[in-house]
This record gives structure tokens, sequence and C-alpha cells, in this order.
């Protein structure tokens, strides 16, 4: 499947827009209970799901999703955790929009593949629903704009569910940025570093580490993931590594985005993937594909105060798991090396290790200065993927729902960071030219107040 045949499969998607649907005025009101319908059943919606079975202050209203297996597999959870059963709206790649038009749904949770954020985020936005949108990059530059023209107009709130910003040893950097244990942050690094290959193929029945197959033979991710690997050549995952650091720095709110330039590695990683797989080989039809995305890509971003980011993208060769957080100001720096275990990392402050210029362990670090959100929530969030940082995101969601208070992360933290994809994307054909990144706030960044990580409550 080549650039233009991807582009006039997903113009399905875009043309979904265009379809009448009703536009409700988006009330907001304390709730005890938080109704709720979710676009798009795959396993990341399912892990919502799941945390959303876990609470009292919630009721799952009505799935949607064209998939019959995965939402099958959603009504399994919901049947053996005692819940009614929902409505289901299964009826082709729009039925969405009959789910968006119950008046008995206040929020849904959007888990769809990257190119139906859009159109699933904008019409629910329309509908007067509440979005917690799961995360990726923008396919256009224009859809930025568009989530954040829809949300002022509408007055509904979208929310990007980048759970990474909660994990722990985040959360301990963070609070311990906030307290001036790093000086004056100069300079901060993440990324997606994560070898997908055994999620981009698959044998179209189990989606992991099964075969070579995508696209309309591969199931799960391996069935849209994978295309944007052959078709586009940039940052395709910009929140894992931007959303905590971005936290750290204001950005959107006393900070922002400027620019950004980003280069891009050679391809080898999927071709070799394919040709060694036991299901593969050098004469398997997709051995003779030639992949856009490099294997590692690169982008250096400079904010508006003066930091520097830089972000990469490294998920198509072999590798350890690594977001490659990297913290440093004028008076410490901490570099993470692992998966966010308290003891895989390095950290350095010059005053209390006495110029020492060796690395200390990070451990003692981070449980000391454990963020408040952490020490309050830690039991229930033991239970919760990711290592306890769904139940933080989706969580967040909820609370600031029922009590209505604006989002930790909203929507132009959603915008800011889709469009890091595009951006990139540009800047690779220009040869690393450096690309503007718009002020999504226009100009009210300069006044906005970070609310992310203040208290132990969200």
């Amino acid at each position: 499947m080549k650039r233009r045949t991807f582009l006039q499969q997903t113009s399905l998607a875009a043309a979904a827009l265009a379809l009448p649907q009703s536009v409700k005025a988006f009330v907001p009101a304390i709730k005890n209970k938080v109704r709720l319908g979710f676009i798009a059943t795959g396993f990341r919606g399912q892990t919502h799901i799941e945390e959303m079975l876990k609470r009292s202050d919630v009721e799952i209203i009505a799935l949607a999703d064209p998939d019959p297996r995965m939402i099958n597999d959603a009504l399994k959870l919901i049947e053996k955790a005692g819940w009614p059963q929902p409505a289901v709206y299964q009826n082709g790649p729009t039925d969405y929009l009959n789910l968006l038009e119950r008046a008995d749904i206040d929020a849904v949770f959007v888990s769809s593949p990257w190119e139906w954020h859009l159109p699933h985020g904008i019409a629910a936005m329309k509908a007067g629903k509440i979005v917690g949108m799961e995360v990726g990059g923008a396919m256009n530059l224009a859809d930025c704009w568009e989530y954040v023209n829809t949300s002022e107009r509408t007055q509904v709130p979208i929310m990007p569910l980048e759970n990474v910003c909660y994990r722990r040893d985040v959360m301990a950097i963070f609070n311990m940025v906030k307290q001036g244990l790093f000086g004056e942050i100069v300079h901060a690094q993440g990324g997606y570093e994560h070898d997908l290959r055994g999620v981009l193929f698959n044998d179209g029945q189990s989606a992991y580490n099964s075969g070579v197959e995508f696209g309309k033979k591969g199931y799960s991710e391996a069935a849209w993931r994978t295309n944007h690997y052959l078709n586009r050549n940039g940052e395709l995952y910009p929140t894992h590594g931007l959303g905590p650091v971005a936290t750290m720095l204001d950005l959107n709110r006393g900070n922002r985005l400027l620019r950004l330039s980003s280069f891009s590695s050679k391809a080898k990683g999927l071709h070799q993937y394919i040709v060694n797989h036991p299901k593969g080989g050098p004469m398997h039809p997709n051995a003779n594909l030639v992949f856009e995305q490099g294997d590692v890509v690169t982008t250096q971003l400079q904010c508006a105060n003066g930091e520097t980011i830089i972000l990469t993208h490294d998920t198509s060769l072999q590798r350890p798991y690594n977001l490659g957080f990297r913290v440093q100001g004028t008076k410490g720096i901490w570099q993470d090396f692992g998966w966010g275990d308290p003891e895989q990392g390095h950290i350095y402050f010059e005053d209390s290790m006495k110029h020492s210029h060796r690395w200390d362990n990070t451990q003692k670090w981070l449980e000391q200065y454990d963020h408040p959100l952490w020490k309050v929530n830690a039991q229930a969030a033991e239970s919760s993927g990711h290592g306890g940082m769904d139940y933080f995101v989706d969580n967040a969601f909820i609370e600031c729902i029922k009590q209505n208070k604006p989002f930790p992360l909203d929507v132009y933290d959603l915008a800011t960071w889709y469009a890091i994809t595009p951006l990139s994307e540009l800047s690779i054909k220009q040869n690393g030219a450096p690309q503007d990144i718009p002020d999504f706030t226009r100009g009210s960044f300069k006044n906005r107040q970070p609310i992310f990580g203040k208290d132990g409550e969200y």
C-alpha cells in the first residue's frame, strides 16, 4: 500500500466530519456519576474500560467499534464485572455518530487509530461530549487547529490521555524540578525508544510477535499502525517523550515551543525483521516493500524561555525499552535508562555531591521526593496498567469532569504535541529545515498558570 492508496483509504475518516450531526451546547455541572461512551474498543480502549470498571462513580452507557472481535472482547469484560450491558454501535465505521446522538452520555474515551482521532474527537465535541483522547500525532497541521477551534467554539473540553506524564519516577523528578533542586532548567530529552517490530507485524490472529503481516492481513495495531511506517517519515509518536518534560518546562503555561528541526536515519529494521522472521523470509511479499519511516528520527525543539528539547523516535530496531529522559539544569542533571524503576537512572547535584563528578543512583532521591499524587494513590494504582500510570490519567479525566475543573492537560497541549508529527515530516523532507510551531493558545500562554501536578488530588 503506497501513500496515495493509504490517503485514499483514510479519507473515509475525514469524510465523516461532513456528515450531519446535532450540535449540543456543553453545560458543565458537578456530577456524582459520569456517563461514558467508548469510541474504539481495541486493546487500548479495553484498558480504559477495565479502569472504569473499578470505579463506582461512572456508568458505561455505549460502545462503538466496527470490529466485532473487539466489541465482543469489551462486552466480556463488562459482563465479567457484573455491570449492565451497554448499547453497541458496530454498523460500519461511522456508526459512532449514533452513539454521540445519545442524550445520556457525558463523556467519551477515544482510543481509535491515529487517522480517526480527528473525526472522532471533533464529532464528539460538536455533540457536546467531553473527550478523553488517546495520544499519537496529527495527520497534518490543520488538524491541530481544528481541535483548538472546535473546543473553543463549543466550549467542550478535551484531554490528551498521555499516561507517561504520571510515571512515578517522572513525577518525582517533576517534584524536584518544581522545588528548584535542578536550578534553572536548560535542556531536556525524551522519546519513544521501544522495539515495536512484534507489534507492527503479526499473523492476523494474535497481536504480538506472531508473524510478518500487516494492513488488511494484520490484527490490532498491525492492521493500521504499520501503514504509517510504510508511507510516512517523521516523529510519529511524540507525546510519550514530550508530555512529561512539557509539564516540567511549563509549556503553554508561561512558556511555549517555538520551532523544531528533524532528521531521519535510513530505514533497515523492519525489512530485516521480515527477512529474518520464521514466517517471513527474503521471498515473502512484504520483504519487497520500501518503508519510508527511518529507524531513528531525532527532533530538536527550541522553547520561548530558552530551553532546548531533543525527542527520539526509535521503534524499528532491536533494543530494550527506554524513553530516554534527561532533565538538565544549572544545579543538577537526571537521566533514566530503563522502564521507570526507581534504581534505573543516574542523578547528579554538584553542590550536595561536593563536585565529585560521579553519578548517584536515583532510588533514594526518587523515594525522598515521591510526588504527593503517588503517595496518596499508590495503592489504588497498584493493579492498573503501565505500572499504575493508567490509573492516574483516567482518574484525572473523571475527577475533573465530576468537579467541573479544568483538565491538567488540555486542548492546547494536545494540539501542540500532535503538531510535532507533521512538522517533523516536513522538516525531514526539507533536509532538516527548521519549522515554526504555532502558538495554539494565541498568546494566552503568557498568563496561563500550570495545573498539572499541583497537589495530590489528580
